[in-house]
């Protein structure tokens, strides 16, 4: 058996540990966009359960409280949801997602579908403190909307 020189060993020690970085490299990223994935998810179901409240409501008890307290959680989580896809996040990150790659290779219509939907929200929150059923119920259904027209845009499983 021929010996390796001491520099080529040395040399494909450190191809051996540049390798090993990247992959750590490549399994941090993963997991940071599986952090990022997991929270938006968990924004878009809080987001989703106070529709769904306000929906209840409106077709039933109309508890004004209930509608002013959803309303608000909605808006609130709408402001949040825009940050909560940083690059790297997308379908190439490797994580499970439905959020399509349009989202960042057409960001600025993203963003204004993002501020559409919380103008919206501000709205519902306002209207949802006077306590009219009717004007509750037809800020409801534009809000609901404009998280629709963002969804069929911009989401694989619609």
């Amino acid at each position: 058996m021929k010996r390796m020189k001491p520099l080529a060993l040395a040399a494909v020690g450190v191809l051996g540990l540049a390798a090993l970085a990247g992959g750590a490299t490549l399994a941090t990223a993963a997991s940071s966009a599986s952090t990022a994935i997991t929270a938006r998810q968990a924004n878009f179901k809080k987001m989703g359960g106070a529709m769904k409240t306000l929906k209840d409501e409106l077709s039933g008890g109309a508890d004004k409280a209930k509608m002013i307290a959803a309303a608000k959680t909605i808006a609130a989580a709408g402001r949040k949801q825009g940050d909560l896809f940083p690059a790297g996040t997308g379908p190439s990150s490797g994580a499970k997602t439905d959020a399509l790659a349009a989202i960042w290779s057409d960001r600025a219509t993203f963003d204004a579908g993002m501020k559409k939907m919380i103008a919206e929200a501000d709205k519902l929150a306002a209207v949802a403190g006077s306590g009219d059923a009717s004007a509750i119920r037809a800020q409801f259904t534009a809000t609901g909307k404009s998280c629709g027209a963002c969804h069929r845009q911009f989401r694989a499983d619609n």
